[in-house]
This record gives structure tokens, C-alpha cells and sequence, in this order.
């Protein structure tokens, strides 16, 4: 497909929201291009558990979910560091797809939409004047509206100076995460959330026969154990025994681990110089409340709604990019802050061991505490 000059919307990050947010906005009659680094299909850091308040919203955007035989997940089991553990049923539940596969069918929906889509391709500078023009591989294309959708970190988060790198919080700054695939003896319909210090690693069922393992802990952890990703495993995961028990049993398959360092929990903007922040670029909930990849879902939705609205001449600028600050605060802002609440408190082995020791004696407080990083069918 020929490169155009002129598009209707720009959008930096093909990843789930990016390519979410395009279908929607090609389906409503809009030229859409895409901007994607990375070349389909391909692993990502993930927990690769999605709630089941996406199901409907995937299947309109053309996923034979269905068809997929995903496993749904309905029980979380929690671990601390000394091996107690705890076991409830999710009010909701979700299920199980890699990004592997999940990215790769929403590139062929894009493409089947007629969304432009250029793969390896990075994005080298964003400028506004009324309009938006990109500049990529000595080239440059212009949009009446773009979006961020690049994930947790990007090179133009440090042109944009955006405030989050600035924070000093060391507690929620500069983690590393790590992902395999496995095939391991791990019940399917369960989601098991291990602690371990400074970290804590979940698992969960995907497609086929294998199960996702993926763990974060501080970056300081892994030099402690000169940044040999085997040395961690054995040295500090594995004094939980839960998890090794998983690291000695599990056959881990071909390509893995993927990793991914310098991520960042802190509180992010929803609007950068005119551009509408989507998915992980607008803020993070930490991996441990299994929330993400529905957030970067339901921020597609809200974006693509409203700038429908603009490029219709429904609504102003001014007023898109305070409907969407204003929408995703409704939706989103309370669970990101109760996800950066658990994020203190667990990978400490005394206050998980804690927390995990109270959820077993009064099973009832855990409740409110899940319920509040979740979301309803959207």
C-alpha cells in the first residue's frame, strides 16, 4: 500500500490499543495509518490474561473468540514468599491468549479494514501546528489527529518531557520484567499470582498446551545477581516454593525468555502536545491486579469515540482532549492509584506474608480490594 501524504489520524504504537483504535476509527470512514516498530507477529512482555469485561468489545472488533478455544480463567491463587497461600474465585474472570496470536489477528483486521499499516518502522519526531506531521525514514506524513499508543516507554516521551520520568519514587521506577511460555502441570482455569522479594511472578493458561510465566521485580534485584536472569530465578524466586517447584518441573519453550527493562508505574498525562495518550502510554496499572490489556482496550474505545466526534466537526479539539482527560479518570484513574497501593505493598516478604495471611483468615476483605481494580463489560 502507497505511503499518502495526508491522513485523517496518526498512531504511533501498533500494539493493542493502537490497533484497536485504528479498526474502530477505519469501520466509522477514517483514512488511519499505523506506525509500528516491531514486525508481526511477534512476543511481548505480558501477562497475557485478559478480563472477560473485553470479550464483547474484542468480538466487534472481528476476533473469532469463539473459535479460538481460549481457557477461560475464573480463580486466583496467591502465594507469598514463605510458601502461604490463598484461593478465591474472580467475580468476573478473564482468559488466556498470547500476545503472539492476539496482535497478529488484530494486524489482519487492520489490514482487512484497509488501515495502513507500516511495520519496522519508527517514528522519529512528532510535531503540532494546527495539524500534525510525522517524521519517519527520512519521510513525513501529516494528520489532522494522532495518537500515542507506543506502550511504557518511548524515545518521544523524553522529546515530549513528559513529568512521569522526572518522578523520584524509586518504588514504583525502574523494574524489569521477564516472559516465558512453559508447559507445565498448572490448573487452566487458575491464575496464580507468586510473590518473592522485591517481585512477583504470575502464571496463567493461554492457547494450546502452554501457559504463560511472567514475572517484574526492581532492577537492583537482577544486578544483585550480576544480571544473570538464571541466577535470579534460583537465588530469589525460588525461595518461593511454589515457584520452584514451576521453574524446576516446567519445559520452556523455543524463543523464550523476552524481557523488557526500565518500566515505570508512575502517574502519566492523558494529553501530550495535542496527542491523545492511549493504552500503557496514558498510565500503567501494575501487572499483579491482571488489568491491563482490558484498560488499553476500553482507552481505544473512549479515544476513537471522541475523535470521531472531531473529524465529523461534532466537537473542538479543545474539547475531545478534555472529554477523553475527563472519561479516562472516571474509568481509570482509581484502579491505576489501587494498583500502585498493592504494587508498596507486595514483593516484601514480611508484608506479603501479611497480606496473604490475612486474606486466609478473613477471605472477605480480599473482595473489595480485587473489585477495585476491576472494570464492567464496556
Amino acid at each position: 500500500m502507497q505511503i499518502n501524504n495526508e491522513y485523517d489520524v496518526a498512531i504511533i504504537g501498533g500494539g493493542l490499543a493502537g490497533l484497536s483504535a485504528a479498526i474502530q476509527l477505519r469501520k466509522a470512514g477514517h483514512s488511519v495509518v499505523v506506525f509500528e516498530k516491531e514486525k508481526y507477529p511477534l512476543h511481548k512482555v505480558c501477562g497475557e490474561y485478559i478480563s472477560l469485561e473485553s470479550w464483547n468489545f474484542l468480538k466487534q472488533l472481528g476476533l473469532p473468540l469463539e473459535e479460538m478455544n481460549l481457557p477461560i480463567i475464573d480463580t486466583l491463587f496467591l502465594s507469598a514468599p514463605n510458601g502461604k497461600s490463598f484461593k478465591t474465585k474472580l467475580s468476573l474472570g478473564g482468559f488466556g491468549i498470547s500476545r503472539y496470536k492476539l496482535d497478529y489477528h488484530l494486524s489482519q483486521i487492520a489490514r482487512a479494514n484497509n488501515v495502513h499499516l507500516l511495520e519496522e518502522t519508527k517514528v522519529d519526531d512528532i510535531y503540532f501546528d494546527g495539524s500534525f506531521t510525522i517524521r519517519f525514514r527520512s519521510k513525513q506524513i501529516n494528520a489532522k489527529i494522532c495518537c500515542a499508543a507506543y506502550g511504557k516507554k518511548s524515545n518521544l516521551d523524553v522529546k515530549l518531557h513528559r513529568q512521569f520520568l522526572k518522578s523520584t519514587d524509586k518504588r514504583l521506577d525502574n523494574y524489569v520484567a521477564i516472559k516465558y511460555h512453559i508447559r507445565t502441570d498448572w490448573k487452566e482455569n487458575v491464575i496464580g499470582l507468586h510473590n518473592f522479594e522485591n517481585g512477583y511472578c504470575g502464571i496463567s493458561k493461554i492457547e494450546e498446551d502452554k501457559f504463560c510465566l511472567c514475572y517484574m521485580t526492581k532492577a537492583e534485584n537482577l544486578k544483585a545477581c550480576d544480571n544473570n536472569i538464571q541466577q535470579l530465578q534460583k537465588i530469589v524466586l525460588s525461595r518461593n516454593p511454589y515457584l520452584e517447584k514451576i521453574f524446576s518441573t516446567s519445559e520452556i519453550c523455543h524463543s523464550f525468555p523476552v524481557s523488557i527493562s526500565q518500566v515505570n508505574f508512575n502517574k502519566k498525562t492523558q494529553v501530550e502536545n495535542h496527542m491523545i495518550m492511549i493504552g500503557d502510554s496514558a498510565g500503567m496499572i501494575t501487572p499483579l491486579c491482571g488489568n491491563g490489556m482490558s484498560i488499553a482496550f476500553q482507552t481505544s474505545k473512549i479515544a476513537s469515540q471522541l475523535i470521531d466526534q472531531f473529524l465529523t466537526g461534532k466537537i473542538s479539539r479543545e474539547k475531545t482532549e478534555d472529554q477523553y482527560k475527563r472519561q479516562w479518570n472516571r474509568h481509570f484513574a482509581q484502579r491505576l492509584r489501587t494498583g500502585r497501593m498493592i504494587q508498596r505493598f507486595f514483593g516484601s516478604d514480611r508484608l506479603s506474608d501479611f497480606f496473604v495471611q490475612t486474606f486466609k483468615t478473613f477471605p472477605f476483605l480480599s473482595r473489595p480490594l480485587i473489585k477495585m481494580t476491576r472494570g464492567k463489560p464496556f
